[in-house]
């Protein structure tokens, strides 16, 4: 009888797996294309700066503080450490999946039948031993262990817990991702406050330049050498530049609270040094060859992980299709009275069952689950060489940019010390009457604004070799 019993279920078995392989829908798979150029500009050098530490790219002491608090006390990073720990659990889910499920259970119960019912009239007619009736009404107490489990013979379950596997190590770099963005973040805005601090002196000096000029003005208008137009003009000057020196004092205000909100503390000031900050050199950064970029990039790797996962999601919905295989057993102790309760074999309980469940009507849910999975295959097989993509203009983006502040910062160094030597000649001309007050108001003001350019191109600078050092995936370790 078993044997005849097995045979029917192997029949059913095959007849289920050929109407399911006849009956899954065909898709389209896409692999990825992770080409990239040979390099990004006519030089080969395999030399990547991402392998330096951040600890030993940035050398300001002060930045290297605000960099480390940061990276405690970011509240947006702790937030993502606590969804890789979700992640992290989502394996141990899936993993319990596909191992059995064992359960214990302990009962008590009551059970009153009518008399005049089979069971009834059975139970009436029949000693527990001989001389003693069974009990009316009867109870009934049990314990035992009982458990479940499901089959994995497609892999189905496997598969989940190997995409869970996949997201949480996209989450890890996903964290890393963020690092690399919160640390070019925090030395942006700390080079924009020492630029900042180097305007404002600029303009502080600016200020005494043009008091002491208002000065001379007043004296010659006192001896009728100008008019009360030109000592009019040399005060709106005067006042126009201590109105810039208020707006830069909000801008550092407002640089200084975003640095602190970045680092997961309330506004406070921020320890630095702006003395030198024009002599600064930024560290130069090798770029290496693009396919390092790979490696390096933590949103290349995400990407790359994702990917994976949702590879293994079509399996998991392909299996869908094929039948699953189900156990259940069972063993434990039931009698009517405690005293019963452990008596073997008599009180003695146990099962053993399979199944097999196949989809063979309504399979619409699965089908579009499994095409839905596919195509967020194919999703994340673009997003994929989308961030490929980007890494590698964003890397090219800030060669060029590199390249281009050099020489911009050389001829606007040259133009500030063209105007600022302007600044004393104008006023003596004005001083021998050679030159009139609007060519000296002029001057001082073209030279203001090429000190405040050359301040800001020195920023540039320094945040196009941060950028650079992130774009190549440095940062993060």
């Amino acid at each position: 009888m078993l044997k005849k019993i097995i045979n029917i279920s192997l029949v059913l078995l095959i007849f289920t797996l050929m109407m399911s392989s006849c009956m899954t829908p065909s898709v389209v798979e896409k692999t990825a294309n992770t080409a990239v150029p040979d390099s990004f500009d006519s030089s080969l050098d395999s030399i990547n700066s991402a392998s330096i530490k951040w600890k030993e790219f940035f050398e300001d002491p002060y930045l290297r503080a605000l960099i480390d608090t940061a990276l405690q006390n970011n509240q947006e990073l702790n937030i993502t450490l606590q969804e890789i720990r979700v992640a992290q659990n989502e394996i141990q889910a899936k993993k319990g999946e596909y191992l059995p499920y064992v359960d214990f259970k302990a009962g008590a119960g009551m059970d009153k039948v009518g008399r005049y019912t089979s069971r009834g009239a059975s139970e009436a007619t029949t000693d527990i031993k001989p001389g003693k009736e069974m009990p009316d009404p009867v109870p009934d107490y049990m314990f035992g262990a009982f458990a479940n489990w499901e089959v994995d013979v497609w892999n189905k379950l496997h598969n989940a817990k190997k995409a869970a596997v996949a997201r949480y190590l996209s989450s890890v770099e996903g964290k890393n991702f963020m690092v690399t963005n919160l640390i070019a973040e925090i030395a942006n805005s700390y080079y924009e406050l020492l630029a900042l601090d180097n305007q404002l002196a600029i303009v502080k000096r600016n200020i005494n330049i043009q008091s002491d000029a208002l000065r001379i003005v007043r004296l010659q208008k006192d001896a009728a050498r100008v008019t009360e137009l030109a000592v009019r003009k040399f005060e709106a000057e005067v006042y126009h530049t201590r109105s810039l020196q208020f707006d830069i004092q909000q801008e550092i205000t407002q640089v200084e609270n975003k640095i602190n909100y970045l680092v997961g503390r309330y506004p406070q000031p921020i320890a630095r040094n702006a003395d030198g900050f024009m002599d600064r050199m930024p560290q130069q950064v090798k770029q290496g060859i693009p396919s390092q970029l790979l490696a390096n990039r933590p949103d290349i790797r995400q990407a790359e992980m994702e990917l994976d996962a949702a590879k293994l999601d079509v399996k998991v919905a392909k299996a869908r299709f094929y039948p699953s295989i189900g156990i259940s057993a069972g063993i434990g102790f039931q009698a009517f009275n405690p005293s019963y309760l452990i008596q073997t074999p008599e009180s003695l309980l146990y099962s053993l069952a399979g199944d097999l469940t196949a989809p063979l009507i309504n399979r619409k849910e699965i089908k579009a689950t499994y095409k839905s999975a596919n195509s967020k295959q194919i999703q994340a097989v673009y997003k994929y060489e989308q961030t490929i993509l980007n890494a590698y203009v964003e890397v090219a983006n800030q060669l060029a940019i590199i390249n281009n502040l050099e020489q911009s910062y050389g001829l606007k160094a040259q133009e500030v010390q063209a105007l600022t030597e302007s600044i004393s000649i104008s006023g003596d001309l004005f001083k021998s009457a050679r030159a009139d007050y609007m060519e000296v108001l002029l001057t001082q003001r073209d030279a203001l604004e090429a000190k405040f350019d050359l301040v800001e191109t020195k920023m540039q600078q320094m945040s196009a070799f941060i950028n650079m050092y992130q774009a190549l995936g440095g940062g993060w370790e």
